[in-house]
């Protein structure tokens, strides 16, 4: 491992532990040394559960994921894994793998000596050798600097404090005169917060250094950045996207880890490989849009586009140009829309919170605040499905993916009213049996595709008995392209086989919140 990653880890972890160690002290301070056995015992049941989770998941990724684990892999594959391995005095990774078109990479376990990489279809039929070479390295940094360790004793202590939360503030409320158990519960909580946010912060730094791994490994970043910018982006060339693979034949298989199943894949026509100006208008939103630096904050990867600058500062190591260069100009700011979508996100819960507070002093004027909750709502969900827009008076275009990979006004609040065309290829989360969502292919590319209907279990039964009679066929989607800050398109209706289906959730909201607001109106007409 790398000093500087060595030390930035252990530094990281003994601030964290050191936060524990203050809640602990403050603990038994307060209530005694008994609490501390507590504690003890929670810490225990964590350790157990790091030791058996890789065997847990292992059956996860078969059962639910339809996973062949210990696959065979593509004899260069095969050799640069050994190769790594034995450098680094790592043993031979299991390799998992599942039929599915959606490109990911992912590992897990617990130390260098039973780690697992899974990897996806998708993986080997979007990218060339080089380049799938360069995921695997990514993938094999992680082991080799042991982040599965090391990010689990972090996530630990916010384990932990919230544990302590739970516990304090419960005990809190059985006993009235506890006041000490509560001031130990809220102080757990605060760190628990704060925690999260370094344990985040970690983890982006860490993948950083995974891939620094693997553009050194394989002394080609390029290679690295590219395969990034298809995967990430989803932007590759028609020979790549397009190619087919027997399954027998270089038993490439795959998996997506469930919380990054919405990756997504989209062409990018160009004779000399993926065409840098779609890679550049790809970038523009991580770059202009204020949301992206936000979603980053909460994340554990950083944004694909800051990869690209630091990955891209390697690249004169090995004497290549960097592999893209983003030098776009910003025409306008982003920041007043980003303003106003957070006062529209946030207006709802304004006026509940003065619902509330006028229902707690008893104040006559929570009926207004009652209806005022309901106009908010009802203000909201037409804000972000029908906002007064040009793209939106324009209704429904139809567009195809690269062109709305390139949207900057965009959001998870603000979306771009879309009909795309193309072929539903596989699961939004790739083998998943309980995945509703879908991935569809159209001429530039591959997006994910949101159904959501408003019962949840609605969402599975059709998971489980009706999604993967869609696959492969050609359908014709109505709906609302978002980012958050993962692409994807909210389905409003499909066609397949032509046949009409619709999803209900956009009427059954605005009908709740009509009825909501009719009877916040009945309410203030009943004083008179």
């Amino acid at each position: 491992m790398k000093k500087g990653l060595l030390g930035i880890s252990m530094i990281t972890i003994t601030c964290l532990y050191g936060l524990l160690a203050g809640v602990v002290i403050l603990a038994v301070l307060l209530l005694g040394g008994d609490v501390l056995y507590a504690i003890i015992g929670s810490i225990i049941v964590l350790i157990i559960q790091f030791l058996i989770s890789p065997w847990l998941t292992d059956l996860s990724m078969r059962w639910f994921y339809k996973a062949k684990m210990n696959a065979e892999v593509p004899e260069y594959l095969r050799a640069f894994i050994d190769e790594e391995c034995k450098k680094y005095n790592v043993k031979y990774p299991k390799i998992g793998l599942i039929d599915d078109g959606a490109p990911n990479a992912f590992t897990y376990g617990r130390t260098k000596k039973d780690a697992r990489i899974i990897l996806t279809r998708g993986i080997f039929e979007l990218l060339n050798e080089n380049e799938v070479k360069a995921v695997v390295g990514h993938e094999l940094g992680h082991i080799v600097h042991m982040d599965m360790l090391f990010m689990t004793a972090a996530q630990i202590v916010p384990l932990v404090l919230y544990a302590i939360y739970e516990a304090f503030t419960r005990s809190a409320k059985e006993d009235s005169d506890n006041s000490k158990a509560a001031i130990v519960g809220y102080v757990a909580y605060i760190l628990y917060i704060i925690c999260q946010y370094i344990i985040l912060w970690l983890s982006r730094t860490r993948e950083y250094y995974a891939d620094e791994f693997s553009a050194t490994e394989t002394k080609n970043p390029n290679s690295l950045a590219e395969a990034l910018v298809k995967i990430g982006f989803g932007l590759s060339t028609e020979n790549s996207s397009n190619k087919k693979h027997d399954v027998n034949k270089n038993n490439a298989l795959g998996i997506f880890d469930s919380k990054t199943s919405k990756a997504l894949t989209i062409s990018a026509m160009d004779e000399k490989g993926v065409s840098k100006d779609k890679i550049k208008n790809a970038m523009k939103w991580e770059m202009w849009n204020p949301w992206a630096k936000w979603f980053e904050f909460n994340s554990t990867h950083p944004l694909i586009s800051k990869r690209l600058q630091a990955i891209a500062k390697l690249s004169k190591q090995y004497n290549q140009e960097p592999y893209i260069v983003f030098d776009l100009q910003k025409t306008e700011s982003y920041v007043d829309d980003f303003l106003l979508e957070i006062l529209i996100s946030f207006l709802p819960g304004f006026f509940l919170i003065a619902t509330v507070v006028c229902l707690f002093f008893d104040i006559n004027a929570d009926k207004d605040n009652f209806m005022l909750t309901g106009i908010g709502l009802l203000l909201t969900t037409l804000f972000s499905y029908l906002k007064f827009s040009r793209a939106h008076k324009k209704g429904y275009k139809e567009t195809n993916v690269s062109e709305l990979l390139g949207e900057v006004k965009v959001s998870h609040i603000t979306s771009v009213p879309c009909i795309l065309k193309g072929t539903i290829i596989g699961r939004g989360n790739p083998g998943c049996i309980f995945n509703e969502d879908f991935v569809i292919k159209d001429k530039t590319g591959i997006i994910f595709l949101d159904y959501n209907q408003p019962l949840n279990i609605v969402n599975k039964i059709f998971a489980i008995f009706k999604s993967s009679s869609y696959f492969d066929k050609e359908v014709e989607v109505k709906g609302w392209y978002r980012r958050s800050p993962v692409p994807y398109v909210e389905i409003y209706e499909y066609t397949v086989d032509g046949k009409t289906k619709k999803i209900w959730t956009y009427t059954v909201t605005i009908v709740f919140y009509i009825i909501l607001l009719a009877l916040s109106i009945f309410l203030i007409l009943s004083r008179f």
